[in-house]
């Protein structure tokens, strides 16, 4: 009877799941807590990271800290609210580095406003930075990768949000733009497919970065939320660099349009 199993070079092929040599990374909103730990982790493993966002001393800083030890970074600055900024923004990646390989999207912002006093100004901003910008920033580096005929990864930030209504809290724009990015990561993975572009997503809960800060310097509610998670404890920012490492690497080539939740166990019960 035939072999069917395929044979493996389990030297070579299984040595490089996790090998980004060579390949070209950028990481719009990558100088922020989650996003920093990301980008080190890309260059640790051979990649060339491009960081941008609107601040380019924080991007630029970044990229200084990863070159002064060996690794190669640059920072540019980028408006990801602007379609046309994103789009410059990549021209000037592939001008550095060459087409992106690798989008790992960590834009997004929250501005908490109970139901009952969303603004329209605070709404739309959030809109604009957690799904817009995922949507065309998706697309320039698509756009590039497809130009270049190379496969590719596309790795969008998410949060728990994108499936858990928050109890007490003002999270409609917040939730209502993480939920809509699932939906964009699957449309996305099926009309990139062809192409050889996977597109996924990391949803984590609350990390230890500033953004939380206003959150956890309330008691209760740290306690609340400690008392949720079953494995006991707030995420770290490296806890989410494993997960996108995974979706940036060969490891993950047969894997699309999924959402992974890095979460503690939360929305594994209720």
């Amino acid at each position: 009877m035939e072999q069917i199993t395929p044979d493996i070079d389990f030297n070579s092929e299984l040595s490089e799941l996790f090998d980004l040599q060579g390949k070209v990374a950028f990481l719009p909103g990558g100088y922020g807590g989650i996003g920093e730990a990301i980008a080190w982790g890309l260059a640790l493993r051979g990649a060339r990271v491009a960081v941008s966002g609107r601040n380019r001393e924080k991007a630029e800083k970044l990229a200084a800290q990863l070159t002064a030890k060996g690794l190669q970074a640059l920072g540019f600055e980028g408006d990801a609210q602007s379609v046309e900024a994103i789009n410059g923004t990549v021209e000037q990646v592939v001008q550095a580095f060459g087409p992106p390989d690798i989008l790992v999207n960590c834009v997004g912002i929250q501005r908490e406003e109970p139901l009952l006093e969303v603004t329209e100004e605070a709404f739309d901003d959030v809109y604009r930075s957690n799904l817009k910008s995922a949507m065309f920033l998706a697309q320039a580096v698509a756009r590039s990768q497809v130009e270049a005929g190379r496969k590719g990864k596309q790795v969008h930030l998410l949060s728990v949000r994108a499936k858990l209504g928050l109890r007490r809290r003002g999270y409609s724009a917040y939730c209502s733009t993480k939920g809509g990015l699932v939906m964009l990561i699957k449309q996305h993975a099926m009309e990139l497919a062809p192409h050889g572009i996977n597109v996924n997503g990391v949803a984590p809960t609350f990390v230890y970065t500033e953004m939380i800060r206003h959150v956890m310097e309330n008691p209760e509610f740290k306690q609340q939320l400690l008392d949720r998670i079953p494995l006991g404890r707030i995420a770290d920012p490296k806890d989410i660099v494993g997960p996108v490492l995974f979706f940036c690497s060969p490891a993950s080539d047969f894997v699309t349009g999924q959402t992974l939740y890095v979460d503690g166990g939360i929305t594994a019960s209720q």
